[in-house]
């Protein structure tokens, strides 16, 4: 790719026209490990809930609270993140998601009761639902137009890392002793830890920063990305910097709020809708099976160790699934890998509940793993595309808060289902959230390759 400069090239164009830089994979990394604790925290609770259905003689009811009242904070964080984050700044929504969801899950480890537990969870949730719509549109407006699904992709990747984490936690901590849970709980302080490094070390979003006026700090961020491709700042674009911090640039109003209503407009309808059915359909059928897979497989007579290393097993199917969606997504588009990774999940989910012995459960695991992560990842990688600057947080969050609707419901309904339908009605379920989330996702445009200022298709 030619690395010459043009001077009428604005701020987001010379950054799409960059080559994947050292400063891409600070961004790419900063933003991944969050991710990463964030999937530890949510994969944690699956673990402490099978613990606390036995030391605390907990019942169905409670076990499906205490599952559902995270993804209830979720839901409410996620549209909060995104309003927020349109307002006053991806980065520092970011950091201040990971201070909250880290206080309140170390503040977990003293509960000593289930009431205490859930106004945590719920609190847990908020921090947890604001981050990762907002972690997406931070990466996603960095990331060169040619490769930004690929990049969003193996930004999803880190989930695996931080769900493994927390098999590997649930597997060695909290089956280790009665006050394993604790302990488990205690680990994820870290994320409060790390908000300091993302409020320090991470840029803010340049399209953000321009509808803001903050025309300066767009300028050193775009040339901050450029030295570390080895590309001069273009002729003239000084003068433009020099311009942006006179008084007058200093004061310069905003870009004024989109409204969310905004998000219904003949324009962003169908892509809005489409988004919220396939976020709906993918929450519903991932939380459903994952949030409770090790509490199922107790119950289907398995001992709690052994649950939790197939479990672990299962996890460590999700990184494959991201490296071959991550792979195809910029090659076959974002709606076709969408399509053929939701179908083999439906599948996937129909075998693991007819799976009779040990060797098809854990094929069917695998197979459910690998599709449905690789599934996140294109998800992830599509939803900031679809929508304008001045609502792209907003679009993310509206769409993610739907679907954490679908996770509320889930852990909610899982365990009575089972009790009347057993695992293999229970499987049928998922599979049949997965083929909505297939309908959804045909729905949408294809966006492989378009830059994120473009007019976008509607079809």
């Amino acid at each position: 790719m030619s690395t010459e400069t043009t001077p009428d090239l604005s701020r987001t164009a010379r950054l799409d026209r960059l080559p994947f830089t050292r400063a891409h994979g600070r961004l790419l990394t900063g933003a991944g490990v969050g991710w990463a604790l964030d999937a530890m925290d949510v994969g944690i609770v699956s673990y402490v809930l099978a613990a606390l259905a036995v030391q605390w003689e907990l019942s169905t009811g409670e076990l499906s609270l205490l599952g559902s009242i995270g993804f209830a904070g979720m839901a409410v964080g996620a549209a909060l993140g995104g309003l927020l984050a349109d307002k006053v700044g991806r980065r520092q929504v970011f950091a201040l998601t990971l201070l909250v969801y880290g206080l309140a899950t170390g503040a977990s480890a003293l509960a000593g009761g289930v009431a205490v537990l859930l106004v945590l969870r719920f609190v847990v949730g908020l921090g947890l639902g604001a981050e990762l719509p907002v972690a997406s549109t931070l990466v996603s407006e960095y990331a060169p137009a040619r490769i930004r699904g690929r990049v969003i992709v193996v930004l999803e990747s880190f989930w695996a890392v931080g769900w493994i984490a927390a098999a590997l936690i649930g597997t060695f901590v909290v089956a280790g002793s009665d006050d394993g849970w604790r302990w488990a709980f205690l680990i994820g302080l870290v994320p409060a830890l790390y908000a300091i490094v993302v409020r320090t070390g991470l840029p803010e979003s340049v399209r953000f920063l321009e509808r803001q006026g903050r025309h300066a700090e767009a300028e050193a961020a775009v040339r901050r990305f450029e030295a570390s491709a080895g590309v001069p700042a273009p002729a003239g674009a000084g003068d433009r910097a020099a311009v942006a911090v006179t008084p007058a640039a200093r004061t310069a109003a905003p870009a004024p709020r989109v409204p969310v209503r905004e998000l219904f407009t003949a324009a962003l309808r169908r892509r809005t809708v489409a988004l919220w059915l396939t976020w709906f359909g993918v929450n519903f059928a991932y939380y459903g099976a994952f949030t409770w897979m090790p509490t199922l497989l107790v119950a289907d007579g398995f001992g709690m160790v052994r649950s939790f290393t197939f479990t672990l097993v299962f996890t460590l199917a999700q990184l494959p699934g991201y490296a071959v969606a991550a792979w195809l997504i910029e090659s076959w588009g974002r709606r076709a890998v969408l399509v053929t990774f939701l179908a083999g999940s439906a599948v996937s989910a129909i075998g693991f509940g007819l799976a009779g012995s040990v060797p098809a459960i854990l094929v069917a695991g695998i197979a459910l793993s690998f599709f449905n992560l690789g599934a996140w990842g294109a998800l992830y990688a599509v939803t900031p595309e679809s929508y304008p600057t001045a609502v792209r947080a907003t679009g993310s969050g509206s769409a993610t808060a739907f679907g954490r609707v679908a996770s509320i419901l889930a852990p909610l309904v899982v365990l009575p289902l089972h009790d009347r339908i057993g695992t293999v009605g229970v499987f049928v379920v998922f599979a049949a959230a997965f083929v909505l989330a297939m309908a959804g996702s045909a729905l949408l445009a294809e966006l492989k390759g378009r830059r994120l200022e473009e007019d976008l298709p509607t079809a």
